[in-house]
């Protein structure tokens, strides 16, 4: 079976939780959505879908803090600008650094100085477990 190509353009696609809706950030607890909001945290959810593939861009400023959590399918972080440092010395990542993560592993993980600009690919939507 063949499908026609997916044409997905960057600047087509609005910050924070579009073309999913609200119903995208259910899984993730309300206080942490509305403080990466405040804080100038966005994301852009790229593919959703299409051919088996989901995508984000991530931007996420200095020291922001994404707290110890899992998710129910595997994903791999492609880190573009930036860094972060992962939970209990699992990883360091700086710009053009990758981690590829199976589902249910819990990690968490700090934002550099400089914040943290990152692709994160699926192979499903994945829910959040906290």
């Amino acid at each position: 079976m063949t499908t026609e190509p997916t044409v997905l353009i960057y600047d087509d696609i609005a910050w924070d939780h579009m073309r999913g809706g609200e119903a995208s950030v259910k899984a993730a607890p309300k206080g942490l959505v509305e403080k990466a909001r405040k804080l100038g945290a966005r994301r852009k959810k790229l593919a959703q879908g299409e051919a088996g593939f989901f995508m984000n861009h991530s931007v996420m400023p200095a020291g922001f803090r994404v707290p110890p959590h899992s998710h129910t399918h595997d994903e791999m972080i492609v880190v573009l600008k930036g860094s972060c440092i992962f939970d209990d010395g699992l990883a360091e990542l700086g710009s053009q650094d990758s981690i590829v993560i199976g589902a249910k592993y819990r990690y968490g993980f700090t934002c550099g100085p400089d914040g943290a600009e990152f692709l994160t690919f699926r192979t499903s939507e994945a829910g959040v477990s906290m």
